[in-house]
């Protein structure tokens, strides 16, 4: 079955919400275990420019959080509903998210 690897950066006390509402629409299962996923911390940082509306942050000033990287892994016919539930559940406005097909090997 093909696999997709998706991953998003979330602020830490955002990052279990989030793992929840993937594992919920199936993304992170691997054989028979299910809600599988990776994390690390690190510090995003932005500067919201006119007209945004951050969550964490004021227009003009540059910014730096601390967040969660999160990985997982999903069967290719479920990445639309991790990244639809990712949307629903995410507090930023604008989400960084990267997806790619895996390899089979």
């Amino acid at each position: 079955m093909a696999k997709h690897k998706i991953v998003v950066y979330v602020p830490l006390n955002d990052a279990d919400k989030i793992r929840e509402a993937i594992g919920q629409a199936g993304g992170g299962e691997l054989g028979k275990y299910a809600f599988c996923s990776f994390s690390m911390r690190g510090i995003g940082r932005f500067r919201p420019e006119e007209g945004a509306k951050p969550h964490i942050g004021e227009v003009g000033n540059l910014e730096q959080v601390e967040e969660e990287r999160i990985e997982v892994t999903c069967d290719t016919q479920v990445v639309g509903n991790v990244i639809a539930a990712i949307k629903r559940t995410h507090p930023y406005e604008e989400i960084v998210m990267d997806i790619w097909p895996l390899e089979s090997w």
